[in-house]
């Protein structure tokens, strides 16, 4: 495998997480292979890539009361597609949710969004690299979040 001659593209997504009762859960989509992960896509031309991150997170998920927090990490991976080796680069933020509601992007092949807590999550996730970027998120998660943490300040 020649990684030199790898089509490369670019992708952001997000962790995203809410605060209930002072503990943060973390959304975890579902894909349409049964693997569990995080919303993410493309970075199209002339697009920030945290403007990327949050329009594919929103078009993923359904959340419309996303905050970007703070970057998490960038990974890489090399796949196969119509016999095509590709070089991923995916950027990912932490983003606060005010809401729980979702609503899995069925035409994108998202099966399911579930909220668990940070130990459930790490089980869940299908990936080894995934799972790295969400202890990394938990790392980066503010002890108080939210409006109850600010009318306390």
């Amino acid at each position: 495998m020649v990684r030199s001659r790898a089509q490369q593209e670019t992708s952001a997504g997000g962790v995203v997480y809410r605060m209930v009762d002072g503990v943060p859960l973390f959304l975890l989509i579902r894909d349409a292979y049964q693997n569990w992960g995080f919303p993410k896509g493309h970075v199209e031309r002339d697009e920030g890539i945290e403007s990327a991150a949050l329009r594919e997170v929103e078009e993923e998920t359904g959340l419309h009361t996303l905050t970007l927090r703070a970057p998490i990490n960038t990974i890489d991976w090399y796949f196969r597609f119509r016999g095509r080796l590709v070089h991923k680069i995916c950027h990912f933020f932490l983003m606060e949710s005010a809401t729980a509601a979702t609503s899995p992007q069925m035409e994108e092949g998202i099966t399911a969004c579930k909220w668990l807590a940070l130990d459930e999550a790490l089980e869940r996730v299908s990936y080894a690299n995934a799972r790295d970027v969400l202890k990394r998120a938990a790392e980066l998660v503010p002890e108080s979040s939210g409006p109850e943490a600010q009318a306390a300040g």
